[in-house]
């Protein structure tokens, strides 16, 4: 008999059901309190996973409990939040989803695997994979912006660098892919509150991520805290078995949010725990993440005829069998053991990938007069606003066991750059108050300096869980503090730190230069002096629409074809009538240091069947100063269908090294299948007709190159 199942025989109920409880330990960092005092529960075997612990001494400590003063000795699960790194911070992964690069998204996770697992962590509750429309919804900074192909690539670039070649390694990380599903659809962009979503957008939209992720191998899922049209998803039976286990295919474990199981009574779909702890069991989630129902409930079930003993014992096999692939009953302590994560050599090489990481993060929105980069022969700056210094703000959200004091702000950043130029900083307003008293001190700063660099956005705390935002503009006295600045009529440059995108029209409009730099991580301040002095040409290009103002959102490129569709000057058409129906910036903007000609488009297989290929060429012309990496998307339209299909849906995309007058020359290839989309029946549907294909550097229309293909079935 197989080692488990001889295990799982020895079991009582009350064992088994410990394997299913999941607490925190006393470095509890969400939700409503957790509990302090441990130990004895894992010496009864009453506690399978702990969550929200680190350090070599105190998991070997738990870790010992559980092995030497337990009956059976089954290793702890630990498991903690390394959202974009561990020690070493690397950018928010909105931040990161910039980069378009699925190599360095791998990396990245792959260098906070081996730092967490180094102290003792085995499982990370990332990548968040929850398409995010809406600006007024602090978590959006968690996740891959609001494209769907997007967010695939980088549940498979996530989940292979968290996992590495195999779980059993002392450097791997089981992965949880969350939040499933539709989260990033909460009603008014508000943290934890009902989504309303059609089954069909479900399965075109949000579940297609974690169908990627799946398919990558990723160990656990993580239901969303909210309800789909009044089902809350820890009790949604359909979704997390219907749905993920049948149509999905997933095998791992499912794993609850933060006390998320009680929260059903909050819901209102149960009157106490008990109920709570049968209706999630029954669903699908086999670990109970901090709420004591499955503890406290279960047994109670499984004597009531309430919940099916065989269906407690696959549920604690897939939490042995995780605990099997993670190496854990072979050596509990493999994670942890080593101070390796130590070594200069490592954190170099960490720090040296948080900076290329910071740098492709970094979106340069406007540039007007080519202010940037900047002139080497500089001699006086002007560092302003409540930013400058702030390490904080530069981790972000999530920023796990990362030290603020060994983290560059912009202004360390940009004195080591420019050792010979002199820098005056000037707070001059605090982020958020509406204190104005420091603008006149600013302002003396100002009129001394060549050139101002003017950091404004959000608080680290403004973002995130739980940070959302009716007005999505710049907090407190920071508009005023701007406006006078420009009123100087000096060069401006806006560094705006932010975990989100922020209405602010007025500020693009009036500043000279403007680069969202998100929340950049540990090497924030070398990133942006990088991008500033041109030592590095930037790529960053946004995964989201930039609104111009909140009332636009949620806004997405890819919106269906609609029968009266936007016109300017037409009034019966889809605008507003205070401003435009377009976005600040639109989907995949970022400028660079060069400038590139797209030429000579075309569809190089006019007439495709089942099974073929769409094959497209394109000539990519460096018409700028210096080299530079161009970034080109690649949208279809399906002409006529069955459904309304949207006007433009990201299909892929490429980056080329183009030299400083040179050109490129470009292909790309499309599947047949990936034509496929969900049909009227909700079964993937593949139709014939005419397609337009479309190339262009942002999906703005007016700089698309097209060509059409037919498909003949």
């Amino acid at each position: 008999m197989d080692q488990l199942e001889v295990l799982l025989d020895a079991m009582t109920l009350e064992e088994k059901v410990g394997q299913l409880n999941m607490v925190a330990s006393f470095r509890a960092v969400t939700g409503p309190g957790a509990l302090q005092e441990v130990d004895d529960l894992i010496r009864a075997g009453h506690i399978g996973s702990l969550l929200n612990i680190w350090g070599r001494e105190e998991v070997a400590r738990v870790q010992r409990l559980a092995v030497d003063e337990s009956r059976l000795g089954i290793p702890l699960l630990l498991c903690h939040d390394i959202i974009h790194g561990h020690r070493v911070i690397f950018p928010t992964p909105l931040a990161e989803a910039c980069a378009f690069n699925p190599v360095l998204w791998q990396k990245t996770a792959q260098a906070a695997a081996q730092e967490a697992s180094e102290e003792g962590v085995a499982l990370t509750f990332a990548p968040m994979l929850d398409i995010a429309r809406d600006a007024r919804w602090g978590r959006m900074v968690e996740g891959p912006g609001e494209d769907t192909w997007l967010a695939r690539q980088i549940g498979v670039a996530k989940t292979r660098g968290f996992q590495g070649e195999d779980l059993s390694f002392a450097t791997s990380l089981a992965a949880t892919a969350k939040h499933f599903g539709a989260y990033g659809a909460v009603t008014a962009g508000r943290e934890y509150a009902s989504a309303d979503v059609s089954e069909r957008t479900l399965l075109e939209i949000y579940l297609p991520p974690f169908a990627a992720a799946i398919a990558a191998g990723v160990a656990a899922i993580m239901p969303a805290f909210n309800d789909i049209a009044g089902q809350p998803m820890t009790a949604n039976r359909y979704l997390l078995k219907d749905i993920l286990r049948q149509r999905l295919g997933f095998e791992g474990v499912v794993i609850s949010d933060f006390n998320a199981v009680g929260e059903l009574l909050n819901h209102g779909v149960a009157h106490d725990l008990l109920e709570a702890a049968v209706l999630a069991f029954n669903a699908g989630v086999d670990i109970d993440m901090t709420s004591n129902a499955f503890i406290e409930g279960l047994p109670i079930a499984v004597d009531r005829g309430l919940v099916s003993l065989n269906d407690i014992d696959n549920s604690v096999r897939r939490v042995l069998r995780l605990k099997e692939r993670l190496g854990l009953f072979k050596d509990p302590y493999r994670r942890g053991s080593s101070v390796s994560y130590n070594a200069q050599k490592g954190k170099d090489q960490r720090r040296a990938l948080a900076r290329e990481a910071a740098q492709r993060a970094i979106v340069l929105l406007t540039n007007k007069d080519q202010l940037l980069p900047l002139a080497p022969d500089l001699i006086c700056l002007a560092m302003i606003g409540p930013f400058v210094d702030d390490v904080g703000a530069m981790l972000g959200s999530w920023a796990s066991a990362g030290h603020e004091e060994q983290t560059v702000s912009f202004f360390e950043g940009v004195r080591k750059a420019a050792p010979n130029c002199h820098l005056d900083l000037v707070i001059g307003v605090d982020g958020l108050s509406q204190d104005v008293s420091g603008i006149e001190l600013a302002l003396a700063a100002c009129r001394k300096a060549e050139v101002i660099l003017l950091c404004l956005g959000e608080t680290a705390e403004m973002s995130g869980e739980a940070a959302s935002r009716a007005d999505i503009g710049l907090p407190g006295a920071q508009r005023a503090l701007a406006e006078a600045v420009f009123a100087l009529g000096k060069p401006v440059v806006v560094v705006l730190t932010s975990g989100r995108p922020l209405a602010a029209p007025w500020l693009f409009e009036r500043a000279t230069a403007v680069l969202a730099t998100w929340q950049l991580g540990s090497e924030a301040g070398h990133a942006l002096a990088d991008i500033l002095f041109g030592v590095i040409n930037p790529t960053g290009r946004l995964p989201i629409s930039w609104p111009r103002a909140v009332g636009q959102t949620p806004i997405f490129y890819n919106q269906r074809a609609t029968g009266r569709p936007t016109q300017i000057g037409v009034h019966y058409s889809s605008c507003y009538i205070d401003t435009l129906a377009s976005p600040q910036f639109p989907f995949g903007h970022g400028l660079s240091y060069s400038a590139f000609s797209l030429l000579d488009f075309a569809c190089l297989t006019p007439l495709v069947k089942h099974n073929d290929n769409v094959e497209v060429s394109v000539r990519v012309r460096n018409d700028g100063a210096r080299p530079g990496e161009a970034t080109l998307f690649f949208f279809i339209h399906d002409l006529v269908a069955s459904l309304a299909r949207p006007v433009l849906e990201l299909k892929g995309v490429k980056k080329v090294f183009v030299g400083q007058g040179a050109e490129e020359q470009l292909s790309f290839v499309l599947a047949v299948e990936d034509l496929a989309f969900v049909g009227p029946e909700l079964d993937l549907t593949l139709e014939a007709g005419r397609f337009e294909i479309y190339v262009g550097q942002s999906a703005d229309p007016v700089g698309l190159l097209k060509d059409s293909f037919d498909l003949v079935l």
